[in-house]
């Protein structure tokens, strides 16, 4: 989200997406920051992949988002976990 203002990328996001809508949240942690991401989504399923050498994990939500601003409240929460890379 670093390449965006906030505002920018609400815009992008309502331009895009009908809300509410069925949103992908991709993530890339280390192994030991799962849990934390799990947090993020506590009622969804989310599928993981571990890298070939297992030290990160990709996680993938998909979740029904009500609005860009839950939107972005997620990846706000997001990036108070240490190394987390959002895709």
């Amino acid at each position: 989200m670093s390449q965006f203002t906030t505002e920018e990328f609400k815009r992008k996001l309502d331009d895009i997406h009908d809300f509410p809508t069925l949103y992908m949240f991709k993530f890339i942690v280390t192994e030991d920051k799962k849990s934390a991401v799990k947090a993020l989504f506590p009622s969804s399923e989310l599928n993981y992949k571990p890298s070939s050498k297992g030290k990160y994990t990709s996680v993938t939500a998909k979740v029904m988002i009500q609005s860009s601003d839950h939107v972005i409240d997620v990846y706000k929460e997001a990036q108070k976990i240490e190394g987390i890379i959002a895709l």
